[in-house]
């Protein structure tokens, strides 16, 4: 099975310094540098409003987010 971790780290003097977390054990691995763009991660002006209407609905309304899988699972056959 592959393991892949996903980071945006800071260039700093043409250097890169990336931490690895404790249960990370591989010994050898495949770095690929792709510099990052910054309008990849803009979000529209629709999925900025149904955010913000998301945020602003009632506590009422909220539900788990085992519910909320579920819900995409029956409707998608996930």
């Amino acid at each position: 099975m592959m393991e892949a971790i996903r980071q945006f780290v800071k260039v700093k003097n043409h250097q890169i310094n990336i931490t690895l977390p404790d249960n990370f054990t591989a010994e050898e691995v495949e770095v690929i540098i792709i510099a990052k763009n910054e309008n990849d991660f803009q979000l529209s002006d629709n999925q900025i409003k149904l955010l913000d209407d998301r945020a602003n609905e009632p506590e009422s309304e909220y539900i788990k987010s085992s519910e909320s899988l579920n819900r995409i699972k029956e409707k998608y056959g996930f």
